[in-house]
């Protein structure tokens, strides 16, 4: 996706929709316990974007999973997960990348949690983080993505 491309996407049921503008500040697969319970899967993909680069419509989505500092939103009525935002990172929005129509196209860039990835589960991933980066991290992270990004 290039800078001024737009990207669009629901949940299952196509009650919430949603419009990303531009290209994700980076990508990510998560390993967690967590994440691999709310997907039913062996981890989470993610695309994190601006929060004035995402627009939600439809159905108001609701917190569910984790209600601490990160807020996982579902549709009310698939309750799909579509999004997160995490009060530490600022206004930034992790949408879920399955949710977009682009997924094919939005490897992950890091994985994380990896000390409980399941043996059997793999990603292209340029970096691997045994639990989550350091906050110190992200923008050397951040500038790299932008560089490789296609």
């Amino acid at each position: 996706m290039e800078s001024g491309d737009e990207d669009h996407g629901s949940c299952r049921c196509g009650q919430v929709s949603l419009k990303v503008k531009g290209r994700p500040l980076m990508t990510m697969a998560c390993h967690c316990k967590g994440c691999q319970r709310m997907t039913a899967s062996a981890f989470s993909l993610s695309a994190l974007f601006p929060q004035d680069c995402v627009e939600i419509s439809g159905l108001e989505p609701v917190i569910g999973g984790m209600h601490g500092e990160l807020h996982h939103y579902f549709c009310p009525h698939c309750l799909s997960w579509i999004f997160t935002r995490a009060e530490m990172l600022g206004p930034l929005v992790n949408v879920r990348a399955t949710m977009l129509d682009s997924t094919a196209n939005l490897p992950p860039f890091i994985e994380t949690c990896v000390s409980e990835k399941l043996a059997w589960a793999s990603v292209p991933a340029r970096h691997s983080y045994e639990t989550f980066p350091a906050m110190d991290d992200f923008p050397k992270l951040l500038g790299e993505f932008a560089e490789v990004a296609p």
